[in-house]
């Protein structure tokens, strides 16, 4: 046992341990867009906590901001699923992580930062203002084929705009032909809808995983200015990355992510509805895109159940005692919400200022692809609203189809209209 720093600054020797049955998780949402309310209550009383899985299993859940960034910053802590402990949500997940090869997403240093290095810079600040152009151009487009439509009867924004936008600029850099994406979004759509079946959700990413093996293999014999091109010819062929491996970054890279960016849209077009005074502001002023998009990451975190880990070694945190091989959930949507970092933290506000949340992540594994998704988010909103200030959701906000309650907050259709 050692001594601990607390997110309250306090010297930690001791070690508590509940004598009731943890509460099973993931906790469910009381509404379509609030967090879990054992997230506050948590953060107070219990920040290190002991939750129940759907297997039975126990792991740590931890909720102040704090105490995430440091787990996420600890490299005592690993990423690989395979490994002992490891805390899985459901079956699906469970047995995804004993099946196919791993990306760079499940692995650790230097494995991980040696993979992840072969694709960051196509996401960098740099690759991505050279994008930017592309990604508005998309963005208008997908409001001229709206308007073009009409909105009678009303057009289901995720279809029409925050689903393809993210696809269509993934698919850019990747190189897959434009023609094939409607195919992909429909096959990404079914292997992440709450509602597919295992099977469907398996039949869904094996189509994925054929298409892009083959498109690896067309590239192979005609390279293009693209990324899988580029990977072909700097770490295929040079032997520093297996063709296999290929396939597999390819797929992370077209499904990870970009159902995240297509929730946060039409999550941010019903938050921003809600308050129409920071609407106006942001149609009035444009520029205020940047601090809207930060602000919708805090305030919704809808990738909120992927930063987890295990222990590798025993680790005192916050006065508990995490032992090796005890399974860890970082919460970053709970910890989006603490109040020792966000004053009024439950309140939406776009001018906070920006550079603290942590919706994509924290540490080594932060989200690779950060700097693409928000530039998409940012074009959307410094454009969709401009374009229709009239825009309004066509149906009452209790019948907004949300993502399951126990799931990542998202929207699942979104009708709209804007006369």
């Amino acid at each position: 046992m050692g001594l601990t720093l607390s997110a309250r600054g306090t010297m930690a020797y001791t070690t508590s341990t509940a004598s009731s049955e943890p509460p099973s998780f993931p906790f469910k949402r009381p509404s379509g867009l609030e967090p879990p309310a054992e997230f506050a209550r948590l953060r107070v009383e219990d920040p290190v906590s002991k939750v129940k899985l759907f297997d039975g299993s126990h792991a740590w859940l931890v909720t102040r901001y704090h105490d995430v960034c440091s787990v996420l910053s600890d490299d005592r802590f690993s990423k690989i699923r395979t490994r002992p402990g490891f805390p899985e949500l459901n079956p699906g997940g469970k047995a995804a992580a004993t099946t196919g090869k791993p990306t760079f997403v499940d692995m650790d240093p230097p494995e991980h930062t040696k993979q992840r290095g072969m694709v960051a810079a196509a996401f960098g600040a740099h690759s991505v203002e050279a994008l930017r152009p592309s990604i508005q151009k998309t963005v208008e487009e997908r409001i001229d084929a709206m308007v073009k439509r009409g909105c009678q009867p009303p057009v289901d924004l995720v279809q029409a705009l925050a689903m393809p936008l993210p696809y269509l600029t993934i698919a850019k850099v990747l190189g897959i032909p434009s023609e094939d994406t409607e195919r992909l979004i429909h096959f990404t759509a079914v292997r992440s809808n709450g509602s597919s079946t295992a099977r469907q959700a398996s039949s869904a990413s094996q189509e994925l995983v054929d298409y892009l093996s083959d498109l690896v293999s067309k590239k192979e014999k005609n390279l293009g200015d693209d990324l899988i091109s580029k990977l072909i010819v700097e770490q295929v062929r040079p032997g520093h990355l297996d063709r296999e491996d290929l396939v597999q970054v390819s797929f992370l890279l077209l499904v990870a992510g970009n159902a995240t960016v297509a929730s946060m849209i039409s999550l941010g077009v019903v938050t921003l509805l809600q308050h129409p005074q920071q609407l106006a502001e942001l149609i009035k002023n444009p520029s205020l895109a940047k601090g809207t998009v930060e602000e919708l990451c805090r305030y919704h975190t809808a990738s909120a159940l992927a930063t987890r880990r295990v222990a590798m070694q025993d680790v005192l945190l916050a006065g508990k005692l995490i032992k090796a091989g005890d399974g860890v959930i970082l919460s970053n949507q709970a910890a989006n919400r603490d109040e020792i970092v966000f004053k009024d933290a439950d309140k939406f506000d776009i001018h906070r200022p920006i550079g603290r949340q942590i919706g994509f992540g924290y540490g080594t594994h932060v989200c690779v692809a950060q700097p693409l998704a928000e530039a998409e988010l940012e074009c959307v909103f410094g454009t969709l609203f401009q374009r229709l200030p009239k825009l309004k959701v066509a149906v009452p906000t209790q019948d907004i189809k949300y993502s399951p309650l126990t799931g990542d907050v998202g929207i699942l259709e979104l009708p709209v209209t804007w006369n």
